[in-house]
């Protein structure tokens, strides 16, 4: 069995659900994935919950590149810490280093929203998002975040506005992991709830993304009816959390708080760990854009 060809990725986390207004932002995590194409059947089950590959091997041909073998004979490796179907944007994520990994098979050079919009294509084809998900992939494919019109097919003439995001030395962002949702919302059931979702994007164009992402939490936990959830983020907020909220459409909660502050990060992990002993806590970073050499 020889590896032809591998690319990375990463999760991220909801700053601004498009059901909500048309508009969507996600901030890149610390939550990687690596996918790599093989010739030949891997022994290990491959991790594609919501079966994207095929698709993503479809809007590859589709944008008119070459596969590194026969389609019959081509298979996947994905290794992952991504938790699956919780708003993380594990299939964002899985198609994006599906790409890369077939760009470095076949040594294609993409740019960076060529990437995106193939991986965008396969995640329409599988259907299994209700925008299009073009905020997600941007964060999975890059660090920071970018503010899209959900309406704009064309995935670079979309972005409106973009941001490094909070520093990854100064804030620590713990997730609580519930497991993956049962069902997914429509976008009637964000409509009675846009007036969170638009102080969420005003909150966003005056570069409070924290605040943001608290609001869209609350937007998202009434569209979906996820009252639990309200009272797990209402928790991390009384016990010190500077923000915290529902990411994508469910079930992860989003904690962060000021890295310093090891003592609020000690008492929100041991009452979750009291309070709600049936979930994981993943402790991960936010991921900034890369400073290229010649900047520093």
């Amino acid at each position: 069995m020889a590896v032809l060809g591998q690319g990375r990725a990463h999760g991220a986390c909801s700053l601004l659900h498009a059901a909500g207004t048309g508009y969507g932002a996600s901030m890149a995590l610390d939550l990687p994935i690596m996918v790599r194409v093989l010739d030949k059947k891997s022994k290990r089950d491959v991790h594609d919950d919501d079966g994207v590959l095929p698709h993503v091997v479809a809007a590859w041909t589709a944008a008119g590149h070459d596969l590194p073998i026969d389609e019959d004979n081509l298979h996947w490796a994905v290794q992952s810490k991504i938790p699956a179907r919780e708003g993380l944007k594990s299939s964002s994520a899985l198609c994006v280093a599906a790409v890369r990994a077939l760009c470095d098979s076949t040594d294609t050079s993409l740019e960076l929203h060529e990437e995106v919009a193939i991986a965008v294509d396969a995640q329409l084809r599988a259907e299994i998002t209700l925008t299009g998900s073009i905020d997600d992939t941007w964060a999975c494919a890059s660090g920071g975040w970018k503010l899209i019109n959900a309406n704009e097919p064309d995935v670079a003439q979309g972005v409106l506005l973009e941001g490094d995001g909070p520093k990854r030395d100064e804030w620590k962002v713990l997730l609580v992991s519930r497991g993956p949702r049962e069902s997914r919302p429509s976008l009637e059931d964000f409509l009675p709830h846009q007036q969170q979702f638009i102080q969420a994007l005003n909150a966003i164009q005056e570069g409070n993304e924290l605040v943001s992402l608290t609001l869209n939490g609350r937007g998202v936990i009434g569209a979906t009816k996820d009252h639990r959830a309200r009272i797990l983020a209402n928790d991390a907020l009384v016990n010190g959390a500077r923000a915290a909220g529902l990411s994508g459409s469910g079930t992860a909660i989003v904690i962060v708080i000021p890295i310093q502050l090891e003592g609020v990060i000690k008492r929100i992990k041991a009452w979750y760990a009291q309070k709600h002993p049936d979930f994981d806590i993943i402790e991960t970073h936010f991921m900034n854009p890369e400073v290229k050499e010649s900047e520093e």
